[in-house]
């Protein structure tokens, strides 16, 4: 196109369609200076309407000079801070994760086993020794952020759990004492307050973000506060086995030690999520960070500000995901809901007359959709709370009534993370199921319920589910067993049924959970 003809303006009496509109914007745009060159004196209003002149303009502008983040940042920047901590290091060890994980909830403490320390290096925060290792004060490093003018922050429990003393540094450089309010290990959130002045503060987000929606992290890695770093949200939902609840937002944008408990924005500058951990087997960022939800921090640093302390909904049962060879077993159509493994004794759950093999699939009308989100959901209701549970007891729905109690100090009505696996079977086929079974009460200290795994052969059908020696077969087809002629006979008569599994509930140690064992092969 000749860069010196412009399309005629519409006559007065016409308005300018959005078609039209969007059409000349583009034209404008791939244009770009040289329009303004060519035609130095040509209003673009030209009998267009004065505000879609504007628009089209800006647009082009946009166009031809993308922004970065500075202006977000530059927005955001002042109400983060950097975290410093000071804990007793007199029984600390190294172990698997180094100076400082016993402050780390259980379930990141594998997480950063596994992912986050690699061997001779510090725990999650950078944690270092003075006075020699093993002994002394340990120091801390992490990051938070200002959520209100009046000096409450939010961080990670794990960065100021059981710290004698915290100072943060913001981003003027001034250095404050800080008191911690409270901590939710379960969440991995800590409330503090920092006294004397009006502080520059953030706002939590109120919707949550889209995969591929850009995204800020600032904080304080390796001590170097005040460190911008952009990518984009990568996936939701995520489960690192951190605990019950896990629900993370995972990012790409680049996280490392020491950005623990800082914020992660959205390009409006609002708190999409709370960094609290990364996978990282080399130490640093390889671009999959995890931030908790804003909707979970609003929530969780809510009851700390106001009580102190978090208390959740409970209705005592162990639970499991419904696996498609469960389903099989079960005779459900859908792998969803959360299979109750085994009800609490004296929970509500088993007062109001839930049984073992029990799959919950709603909760007040809500649908379940895994053992997972029936613990959050349940967890997100208030102890006390009147709850209607839809339930499916040996293949009729029916609706059970119950009221929650408290979660347990330390206690979770968690979701097992087996899928199938870990505890099976009794089997027809000795040889091909690669068990060795006795009677439980001919075996020291395994009461008086079951039969026994004595003995798991590693390339048998029971190994590749997860069983191991001392594990205890309660029952094998919603059937109670006592012997291994119990255990033989139910799944022979599942086979014979033409069933490709058999489901078998499985004692380990305190935990209770189905198995769904193959026994189509013959």
């Amino acid at each position: 196109m000749n860069p010196s003809v412009i399309p005629a303006p519409p006559k007065k009496s016409r308005v300018l369609s959005m078609r039209r509109a969007i059409l000349l914007a583009t034209t404008i745009a791939s244009l770009g200076a040289a329009v303004l060159v060519v035609a130095p004196g040509l209003n673009l209003q030209g009998g267009y309407p004065a505000a879609v002149a504007q628009n089209l303009t800006e647009q082009a502008k946009k166009v031809a000079a993308p922004t970065g983040f500075a202006d977000i940042v530059e927005k955001v920047k002042p109400a983060v801070m950097s975290v410093r901590v000071k804990i007793d290091g007199g029984s600390q060890t190294d172990g698997a994760g180094g100076q400082g994980m016993e402050n780390v909830p259980p379930g990141l403490q594998e997480f950063f086993r596994r992912f986050g320390m690699p061997n001779g290096q510090n725990g999650p925060e950078g944690m270092q020794p003075r006075g020699g290792r093993g002994r002394g004060t340990v120091m801390g490093q992490g990051s938070g952020f200002f959520i209100s003018a009046d000096g409450y922050a939010v961080t990670n429990n794990h960065v100021v759990e059981k710290a004698e003393s915290v100072e943060v540094t913001t981003d003027d450089g001034k250095t404050h004492t800080a008191k911690v309010i409270g901590t939710d290990p379960r969440s991995d959130l800590a409330l503090i307050k920092v006294e004397g002045g009006s502080f520059p503060y953030v706002k939590l987000a109120d919707a949550a973000p889209r995969i591929g929606d850009w995204v800020i992290a600032v904080g304080n890695p390796f001590g170097l506060g005040g460190t911008v770093t952009a990518g984009i949200v990568s996936a939701r939902g995520r489960d690192i086995g951190a605990s019950a609840y896990d629900d993370f937002i995972q990012i790409d944008a680049p996280v490392n030690k020491g950005n623990s408990g800082g914020p992660t924005f959205d390009t409006n500058g609002n708190v999409i999520g709370v960094n609290t951990a990364i996978f990282s087997p080399s130490g640093g960022s390889v671009g999959i960070a995890f931030a908790i939800p804003a909707d979970t921090v609003k929530t969780i640093i809510a009851q700390i500000k106001d009580h102190g302390s978090v208390s959740r909904g409970w209705i005592g049962v162990q639970i499991q995901p419904v696996t498609q060879d469960i389903a099989d077993s079960l005779g459900l159509k859908k792998t969803e809901g959360a299979l109750v493994a085994e009800p609490q004794k004296n929970g509500p759950a088993a007062q109001a007359g839930i049984e073992a093999g029990d799959v919950i699939t709603a909760v007040n009308g809500d649908v379940v959709k895994d053992a997972r989100d029936l613990a959050k959901k349940i967890g997100a209701l208030a102890p006390k709370a009147a709850v209607k549970l839809t339930v499916l007891h040996k293949g009729t729905e029916k609706a059970i009534n119950l009221t929650l109690g408290e979660l347990p100090n330390q206690k979770e009505a968690r979701a097992s993370k087996s899928d199938d696996g870990g505890a099976d079977n009794g089997s027809a086929d000795m040889g091909k199921l690669g068990l060795t079974l006795a009677p439980a009460a001919r075996v020291a200290g395994a009461g008086s319920e079951g039969v026994v795994v004595t003995g798991v052969d590693a390339s048998g059908l029971a190994s590749e589910q997860g069983f191991s020696t001392g594990d205890v077969i309660l029952e094998v087809a919603g059937k109670a067993v006592s012997t291994p002629a119990d255990v033989r006979k139910h799944v022979t008569g599942a086979r014979s049924e033409g069933k490709r599994t058999v489901l078998l509930r499985v004692k380990s140690g305190d935990n209770t959970r189905f198995v769904a064992l193959p026994v189509g092969q013959g």
